[in-house]
């Protein structure tokens, strides 16, 4: 009995030294308590340097944090074995990858382990080879991933379809069956693909490939185009119970197909509807295609054309000089294509190359019919000469009348200032010389629209002073505002650079016009002249002008007429006036010359508002010179004075002296009509005479300040030949608020005038 035992230890010792596999004993604390020479040999250690270390010590750095027999449930008797694959490290630090079986030992009393025997198999080379394996298949995958395509198979008698994952992503979705069957596929396409499907499987031949191409369409967000490749086994009786293929996704195919036919249609649909004749030719010349402009221009349909040389329609020469290179100088040479009844079509000619895969294979040929456009430059060119021999004509003639005419007009003057002519002669003269002036002034304005519609017409660029432009043109038509007895009101703004830089006499000839027919067309009421800063910037000002009357309007559909040459409202306004109906024409070419505009502002009001925009060019300051100028323009604001004088010769001469610095000057001979006109108009100044009669200037002056108020009450300068102690002191008593004695000097004019601007500061701060 003690015999068989020994033989049995020794069997199992056998076993133990010289099996192929690993085999260990491992305390439940981990380390090695013996191991046989395989797992030596499989790990390059003796044992003895086993036994020295814990199992995990030759588990891969990677893997070592795992305690797979702990977290096998093995300490808690949960599990009887347990088998698992590890990536261990030889000795010479190569990996070793083992398959340990574990099984622990247990005390038959407590239960509790004792160690565990360990069975280990090199699986390394396995697990390379699954590995070759892995990475030959995600080689394949991620082609058919690269190139979306995905197989197919489909067991037709038991309606089981089988798809690869690559399939699944391109319709994605997620796989919920192990296979799908034909009424799935027939779901992620239209019914009439559905039923396309049905008849090409059903018409296709034995092991003869089919091709089908369908749109799947989930939402209006994601379409597909898909292309279903396969081949059909048949049974003895044809019946199909195999389909086998692949399947791809060839969206991006097609949506590079949609591009190109639009891009064809739209090629086709700008050649058919093009009126530009365009034949395309190859490098030998002769025709490929051609439009229905180029039949028409030809006379013969494309069918005909095709194949033969384009030299017949274009020449010879020009077709030789396009296939020599020399395309720039046939197109200048060709300007006729040929008809097939003979005629001739002249033709503006453009080449232009074919090229394909970067080589030239011909050209398009563009002819545009230019004989209508030929004619119409004739006809063009002829209306231009035309117009300009009549503006030459015009300019001509009236240099001509008006050299003479300033004779006439001169000898005149001479006339008038003759000694001894009666009155009827002096009254005859005068009636020469106003119509004499008439005459002038409407050969001026031929000349000036003649010389504007030339283009003869050059603006000056020379500073001046805006305030004295506009105080000049309203002294012109002063006779006619007192006559009239119209109110003026002027309106400048502070903001008006000084000084601007442009062509004064042009502007004031514009003024002179809107200012003067504002004047002529109003009976009563007042004429408003406005001018203020629209737009500055650094080198120049735009100016927005307003002239306003409340005479008797203008018809809202006459208006546009008014600024045509030769124009007036015969049939609306009297036949008081005189002119050549060119002022507002001119006017209005003048301010387009100068970058503006005109126009007549729509208005409720009674009578007539011209609103025109103006460019100038200003001056660039320092600040220093930026506050003098606003200072002299606060002071250079046109003051409205009022002459209190009986003596004619008088008023003349305080009038020169006032108006030379622009100002408005109003007279009136006594003081009760100072007093009227004071209630009537506010304005700044008043000159009073002391002696004038029904009321003298110290009477006047105290009723004036009886009647108006201190902010209403003008600046009383009393003006007197008394030069006697007391007389200063009397017209001061009597309300004045400054004293002058005659004669008067200008420089006692200017004197009260910048006192009146300094109390007016004064008062304002």
């Amino acid at each position: 009995m003690q015999v068989q035992k020994v033989k049995h230890h020794e069997c199992f010792e056998q076993i133990y030294n010289h099996t192929p596999i690993g085999v260990a004993l491992i305390a439940p604390a981990g380390n090695w308590l013996k191991v046989n020479p395989a797992f030596c040999h499989m790990t390059g250690f003796t044992c003895e340097e086993l036994l020295e270390l814990r199992g995990q010590d030759l588990t891969h750095p990677e893997d070592s944090s795992k305690d797979v027999i702990k977290e096998a449930g093995m300490f808690d008797n949960k599990a009887k074995e347990n088998i698992y694959d590890i990536r261990c490290i030889k000795k010479n630090g190569e990996e070793l990858w083992c398959s340990f079986h574990v099984t622990p030992v247990r005390d038959e009393v407590t239960s509790e382990i004792i160690y565990f025997i360990c069975y280990i198999v090199d699986i390394t080379d396995r697990i390379r080879s699954e590995q070759r394996l892995s990475h030959s298949e995600g080689i394949g995958i991620n082609a058919e991933r690269l190139a979306k395509i995905g197989s197919w198979k489909w067991d037709v008698v038991h309606d089981q379809i089988t798809i690869s994952k690559q399939v699944l992503e391109i319709f994605e979705l997620d796989r919920i069956n192990q296979y799908f069957c034909a009424k799935d596929v027939y779901k992620v396409m239209s019914p009439a693909d559905a039923a396309s499907l049905r008849e090409r499987i059903k018409d296709a031949a034995q092991s003869s490939p089919f091709v089908f191409e369908f749109k799947s369409t989930r939402s209006k967000e994601s379409v597909k185009y898909i292309q279903l490749r396969g081949l059909i086994n048949f049974d003895e009786h044809q019946q199909p119970i195999e389909l086998k293929g692949v399947l791809q996704d060839i969206t991006d195919q097609k949506q590079i197909e949609f591009k190109l036919q639009e891009t064809i249609e739209r090629y086709t649909s700008l050649k058919k509807y093009n009126h530009d004749a365009i034949i395309s030719f190859d490098m030998s010349g002769n025709i490929i295609n051609a439009n229905p402009a180029a039949v028409k221009m030809t006379g013969y349909e494309v069918n005909e054309m095709v194949g033969k040389s384009i030299g017949r329609f274009i020449g010879a020469s020009n077709l030789g000089l396009i296939l020599r290179n020399h395309y720039d100088l046939a197109e200048k040479k060709m300007n006729h294509v040929l008809h097939r009844d003979g005629r001739e079509t002249e033709v503006l000619a453009t080449l232009a190359p074919i090229i394909i895969n970067n080589v030239n294979v011909g050209y398009y040929l563009m002819a545009k019919d230019i004989t209508e456009q030929k004619k119409l430059l004739v006809a063009k060119e002829t209306a231009e000469r035309m117009n300009q021999a009549k503006s030459d004509f015009l300019a001509m003639m009236s240099h001509e009348i008006r050299t003479p005419m300033n004779g006439v007009i001169g000898m005149t003057d001479l006339l008038l200032d003759t000694p001894g002519l009666s009155l009827e002669q002096k009254e005859y003269i005068q009636i020469i010389q106003k119509s004499g002036d008439s005459l002038l002034t409407i050969i001026n304005d031929i000349l000036d629209f003649s010389k504007i519609e030339s283009g003869k017409t050059d603006l000056a660029v020379d500073p001046f002073d805006l305030q004295e432009i506009v105080t000049e043109t309203v002294q012109i038509v002063k006779p006619l505002i007192r006559e009239k007895k119209l109110d003026i009101h002027i309106s400048l703004d502070e903001a008006l650079p000084i000084p601007l830089y442009g062509d004064a006499p042009r502007l004031k000839q514009v003024l002179t016009n809107l200012i003067g027919n504002a004047v002529k067309f109003t009976l009563e009421g007042s004429v408003d002249i406005e001018a203020r800063v629209k737009e500055q910037c650094e080198e120049n000002v735009y100016l927005h002008f307003k002239v306003k009357d409340t005479g008797v309007g203008i018809p809202v559909e006459k208006r546009q007429q008014l600024f045509e040459p030769f124009y007036q409202l015969d049939n609306y306004m009297t036949r008081k006036t005189q002119g050549t109906g060119l002022g507002l024409a001119i006017s209005k070419k003048l301010i387009e010359l100068m970058h503006g505009d005109i126009w007549i502002e729509d208005s409720d009001e009674p009578g007539t508002t011209f609103v025109f925009t103006a460019c100038f060019k200003i001056k660039n300051e320092d600040v220093g010179q930026h506050i003098e100028s606003s200072q002299k323009k606060s002071r250079g604001t046109p003051l409205h004075i009022l002459i209190a004088e009986d003596n004619e010769m008088n008023q003349l001469v305080l009038s020169k002296m006032i108006e030379k610095k622009g100002h408005f000057v109003d007279h009136v001979v006594d003081g009760k009509e100072a007093i009227e006109a004071v209630q009537r108009n506010v304005y700044d100044i008043v000159f009073m005479d002391v002696h004038m009669p029904k009321l003298d200037g110290l009477e006047a002056t105290r009723a004036i300040k009886e009647k108006l108020s201190s902010e209403e009450c003008p600046y009383i300068v009393a003006v007197t030949a008394n030069a006697l102690r007391g007389d200063r002191d009397r017209c001061l008593k009597a309300g004045m608020d400054e004293y002058i004695s005659k004669p008067i000097k200008s420089e006692s004019i200017y004197q009260v005038i910048e006192t009146y601007y300094n109390k007016k500061q004064m008062n304002h701060s």
